[in-house]
């Protein structure tokens, strides 16, 4: 009987085997799709090897479309014109897409695969976006989950961004974690500071990127990160200003404000940060000295959920109750928000119930 069993067992385990090579085989034969062309905005034509999606070939060539969730279809940054090629739109592209961008053939890169040719529209603009290689000079603990870390670049190397961009963080392989990724952080130092510039990182559970941030990088590490990218940045007016932020979205409104102490303003400014406790505050003197910067700025720290031994006497609740404090005139009056998906709409419901433009409310979100 053992005998029959350990033969029964033997056969299967060679079958198994036998159809793993097949499928090795079969993948090698039919997803071969050799060099493909990508021509570009009419004008330029580069080759990549088949099979890989839009965003890495185009990555690969030095071409980085903006992707904050680093190619996975969950951020619908990554938005294109395809011209021709591409093949069907899939299921997960949909929800991301209005009906213009339907209609006019913009597509997610990261989920389109290079199969053959494909002509593709993209802004001039990608084409300042470079790879950056630096070295870890500060890292600073901001709060029990938060951190802030300085890269200086290279000797000789610059970069030119807009107080409020973003760029994005490649990760290397650490402990079982094996391959590489990148992921989208607000740039919280100010342009002006052209050889390095500071990041804002606070620890995900679980997260690939935040992981090695927080628990293996270290002051003197190489790390490379691509930018700037983003149309999050103050608009040139005389409006009055209402920022709202939670968590590590206090990175590009600390470098728009860090930008303004340079160059100067005279604009209503208010600065609503909502956190959940007191631990959860940071920069906070940081803020307050800034008050006194700025003819007319205030900074305004509200807490959810303050613990009884926080003795908070400061605001309390959701951010958006206290806007009627500080709004004088909604139609005069320009918002800049940066925090999860659903703080985000939160607040853009209450602004505009409040009578701000909609057009005048400028957000970058994150998951």
């Amino acid at each position: 009987m053992l005998a029959t069993i350990f033969k029964d067992i033997g056969a299967l385990t060679a079958i198994s085997g036998l159809l793993a090579v097949v499928l090795v085989l079969a993948e090698r034969i039919f997803n071969n799709y050799g060099q493909c062309k990508i021509n570009i905005n009419g004008k330029r034509d580069i080759e990549v090897k088949g099979g890989n999606n839009l965003l890495a070939s185009l990555s690969d060539k030095q071409i980085y479309l903006p992707s904050a969730c680093g190619g996975r279809g969950s951020c619908g940054a990554c938005k294109c014109k395809v011209l021709e090629g591409g093949g069907p739109l899939l299921p997960t592209e949909k929800p991301f897409l209005s009906k213009a961008e339907l209609a006019a053939g913009v597509r997610l890169s990261c989920q389109i695969k290079v199969k053959s040719d494909i002509a593709v529209e993209i802004p001039d603009s990608i084409f300042n976006i470079r790879r950056f290689d630096a070295t870890i000079a500060e890292i600073i603990d901001y709060t029990h989950d938060t951190k802030g870390i300085t890269f200086v670049l290279e000797p000789g190397e610059s970069i030119d961004f807009k107080a409020g961009q973003y760029v994005q963080l490649l990760t290397e392989p650490y402990a079982k974690v094996r391959q590489r990724v990148s992921r989208a952080y607000s740039i919280s130092s100010k342009p002006e500071d052209k050889d390095r510039l500071q990041l804002i990182i606070r620890l995900v559970p679980e997260g690939i990127c935040t992981t090695w941030v927080h628990q293996y990088l270290k002051v003197g590490d190489k790390v490379s990160f691509t930018g700037p990218y983003g149309d999050f940045y103050l608009r040139d007016t005389d409006a009055d200003i209402l920022f709202v932020a939670g968590g590590s979205g206090k990175a590009p409104i600390k470098s728009i404000l860090e930008h303004l102490e340079v160059v100067g303003t005279q604009r209503k400014m208010t600065y609503f940060f909502g956190a959940r406790t007191l631990k959860d505050l940071y920069l906070t003197e940081e803020m307050r000295a800034l008050e006194k910067v700025f003819p007319d700025f205030h900074y305004e720290p509200v807490l959810s959920q303050p613990a009884p031994d926080d003795n908070w006497s400061g605001k309390t609740g959701y951010v958006m109750r206290h806007f009627p404090d500080v709004i004088r005139d909604p139609q005069n009056t320009e918002a800049y928000l940066c925090g999860s998906p659903g703080m985000i709409d939160a607040v853009i419901k209450a602004l505009t119930g409040l009578g701000v433009a909609k057009d005048k409310i400028y957000y970058d979100s994150f998951g």
